[in-house]
């Protein structure tokens, strides 16, 4: 589970949809990679460091905890 990316996007009031719109990706498979069913490609993860939260560290938001 992606904790850290869900309390970045808590703090700035994002939601799922956000992400879906900068990842290009349905909602659905926003709300699989959050919950760790699937994962974020790199090229996702960046546009979502860049887009939406250029001020955190990629490590940090993209870090796995189970």
């Amino acid at each position: 589970m992606l904790l850290n990316l869900k309390a970045e996007m808590a703090r700035k009031r994002l939601t799922v949809k956000d992400l879906a719109r900068v990842t290009g990706l349905s909602e659905t498979s926003v709300r699989n990679k959050l919950a760790g069913r699937s994962a974020f490609t790199i090229p996702e993860a960046l546009k979502i460091k860049m887009e939406l939260f250029p001020e955190k560290d990629l490590q940090y938001l993209f870090e796995e905890v189970s």
